[in-house]
């Protein structure tokens, strides 16, 4: 597999607004974009640190991946998204390896990138996406 660059950070918490007056008032870091990922039942908030990006992820559902996240395991680091070119390819490669994908298929997240999520228990306890700019 072939990865160009660490695309972001997923942290996921409780109160979407606070963590944004967090990561400002004390980092004196901007929020470049809110969104909502209706199906995937999120709220997301970005920014930059450098050339690394990192995401806030705040439920709009409890049943959603991320309530279901912060009900287990609390508020914290929640997936680690690497880019990728070709990612059908990328998720083929991945399957051949024996990694169980969550995603067999691309969908659309935040930002319009094309993701896909590896399951944790097949890659060392980390919850891993890959993303796909397809915009470039």
């Amino acid at each position: 597999m072939k990865l160009s660059h660490i695309e972001h950070i997923g942290i996921a918490v409780t109160n979407l607004e606070d963590a944004i007056n967090f990561y400002e008032k004390v980092f004196g870091l901007t929020c470049y974009k809110i969104e909502e990922i209706a199906d995937q039942k999120v709220r997301t908030a970005f920014f930059m640190v450098g050339q690394t990006k990192f995401e806030l992820l705040q439920s709009t559902d409890p049943e959603g991946p991320i309530g279901k996240f912060i009900k287990k395991k609390g508020p914290g680091i929640h997936h680690i998204a690497f880019s990728v070119e070709k990612i059908e390819e990328q998720l083929m490669h991945a399957a051949d390896m024996g990694i169980t994908l969550i995603d067999c298929k691309p969908r659309k997240g935040a930002e319009g990138l094309d993701i896909a999520f590896l399951h944790p228990k097949t890659t060392y306890g980390v919850l891993i996406e890959l993303c796909e700019n397809k915009k470039m």
